[in-house]
């Protein structure tokens, strides 16, 4: 049997097959393809183009993401170079308190003043950064390993395994996510892997509908229909077809579950919880300072902490947030026609 393309219908039908596998590629490449397309068009369509030009509209999303990226980078820098400091003699050792004098205020000899029992609130405060970025990682980590999988292989098969992990991720959903860390860090102990285990468990479920959403809507396509026609397997049609496709909202969601992993640490830290006492955290650093605050007016134990601890959590939420802009440019635009 002819084909209206002068073969057989089945090369017809395999030429139109290999056509929808390279669609999804163009579609989501961003790029302008028309014949008089020019260079500076084609740019246009680049995200992160997009976030350091220079726009002659005001877009206060846009500006708010240069903000808060300089603020977390600022952050990331200070937690890697602390140790070097530190090496070179720029910082005092965050674990010493002997040979200070407590309650000391701020001075050129103790930047940020001392502590009751004599530590050096600067050095603690630098080295809190180091600590809230492990924590944050490796939470962030773990909850995107297991959530975004599970996600994926949910929304793709469906049927009962489907129903029963979209019952257990509902239910850890509506827990609320500071008791359910306080919960989980009484069982698990202290530590920086103990405390990144407990505020994961409630960032898993987030990833999963987000992810299983995506996928049970992405995977009738036509070139999802038409690789598994070709015989691909379910492991090629999850990792080649649909990842990159259901993850675009994933960046956002990590930087603003990140932001709340900072305040639900400092939460811990406060409760006695989160890390080991010698260990300088920004939560636990609160809790030892109140005594002063409240008692003799010892106000820098506590604004140095809780301002560094502030400044990381509306940087990372303002990147989020703008991060979202930048990926989905339809709301961005009507935001910003609402505001004119």
């Amino acid at each position: 049997m002819k084909s209206r393309f002068g073969g057989d219908s089945l090369v017809s039908r395999k030429s139109l097959t290999l056509i929808f596998l390279l669609l999804p590629d163009l579609y989501y490449s961003g790029w302008n393809l028309a014949p008089d397309a020019s260079k500076s068009s084609m740019t246009q369509h680049l995200p992160f183009t997009r976030f350091w030009a220079v726009n002659q509209r005001r877009d206060l999303s846009l500006q708010l993401t240069r903000i808060g990226f300089v603020l977390t980078l600022i952050f990331v820098a200070i937690a890697f170079l602390a140790p070097v400091l530190q090496a070179i003699g720029l910082l005092q050792d965050p674990y010493e308190f002997l040979s200070n004098p407590p309650h000391h205020p701020p001075s050129l000899d103790h930047w940020f003043g001392t502590t009751r029992l004599g530590y050096d609130v600067f050095s603690r405060t630098i080295f809190g950064s180091q600590a809230a970025l492990k924590v944050v990682v490796l939470s962030t980590l773990l909850s995107l390993l297991i959530g975004v999988p599970l996600g994926m292989i949910s929304g793709y098969l469906g049927g009962k395994l489907d129903r029963v992990l979209l019952f257990v991720m509902d239910t850890i959903y509506t827990l609320p996510g500071l008791l359910l860390s306080v919960t989980l860090a009484f069982v698990v102990g202290r530590g920086i892997v103990n405390a990144a285990i407990a505020l994961s468990i409630s960032y898993i479920p987030q990833y999963y509908r987000i992810v299983r959403n995506q996928t049970a809507s992405i995977k009738n396509e036509l070139y999802v229909e038409a690789a598994q026609a070709l015989g691909a397997s379910t492991w090629k049609v999850l990792s080649r077809y649909l990842f990159l496709n259901v993850i675009q909202s994933v960046p956002v969601i990590l930087s603003l579950n990140a932001a709340d992993a900072i305040a639900t640490l400092g939460g811990l830290g406060f409760l006695g919880l989160g890390l080991p006492e010698e260990v300088p955290e920004w939560g636990q650093d609160l809790r030892q300072a109140l005594d002063g605050l409240s008692t003799g007016g010892i106000w820098w134990t506590t604004l140095f902490p809780g301002l560094a601890m502030t400044l990381m959590i509306m940087g990372l939420s303002m990147l989020g947030e703008g991060l979202n802009a930048l990926i989905s440019p339809r709301s961005r635009v009507r935001s910003a026609e609402t505001i004119r």
